[in-house]
């Protein structure tokens, strides 16, 4: 842990949306380039991102996911997302996902320094034992990126994602906490 806080480091905190993340969001989970990444077949309304967002002060236990904005703490700009879904609090697991929205923001350490900061809260708050992510062949950043915070590709499936006319692999990733207790 750091000294500013689980959820915070130098450069960026990561906090809940709040009520004017709502276009924001709205906009993010609506660019159709994003939807290849994240197996998003339909657009998001308003509605439901606002309905999303009054209902995330509910503990991760009962929704069963958590959705965090990435902040850069220099001029207190959201610059993305990062989320737990299919949280098993029985198996003790999660998976993790990450959005870094606008391109110029990319390659700046951001994505890296948001995802540190999960893994950390998802093991030392959570308790959790392994976190996973799938991440199609051809995304050679997200793949770099996972693996350089420890994840471990556990397999691959074959012709799993399509696009348009073609099919895409996609690899399993995996992480375990080394640390959690045995049952």
């Amino acid at each position: 842990m750091n000294s500013e806080g689980i959820l915070e480091s130098g450069s960026i905190l990561l906090r809940a949306p709040e009520p004017e993340d709502i276009d924001l969001m709205y906009t993010w989970e609506n660019d159709t380039q994003n939807w290849k990444l994240s197996s998003t077949l339909t657009p998001f309304s308003k509605f439901t991102i606002e309905k999303y967002i009054s209902q995330s002060h509910r503990d991760i236990y009962e929704n069963k996911e958590l959705r965090l904005i990435i902040v850069l703490r220099d001029g207190n700009r959201p610059v993305g997302i990062i989320d737990l879904f299919d949280f098993d609090p029985y198996h003790q697991r999660a998976g993790i996902g990450i959005l870094v929205a606008d391109p110029s923001d990319r390659k700046r350490g951001i994505a890296s320094e948001a995802l540190q900061l999960l893994i950390n809260y998802s093991f030392s708050v959570l308790g959790l034992h392994q976190l996973y992510c799938n991440i199609t062949a051809g995304n050679l950043a997200s793949l770099k990126l996972f693996k350089k915070h420890g994840f471990l590709i556990a397999g691959e499936k074959k012709e799993w994602i399509r696009n348009g006319n073609t099919w895409i692999n996609e690899f399993f990733l995996q992480l375990i906490n080394t640390n959690s207790q045995k049952v």
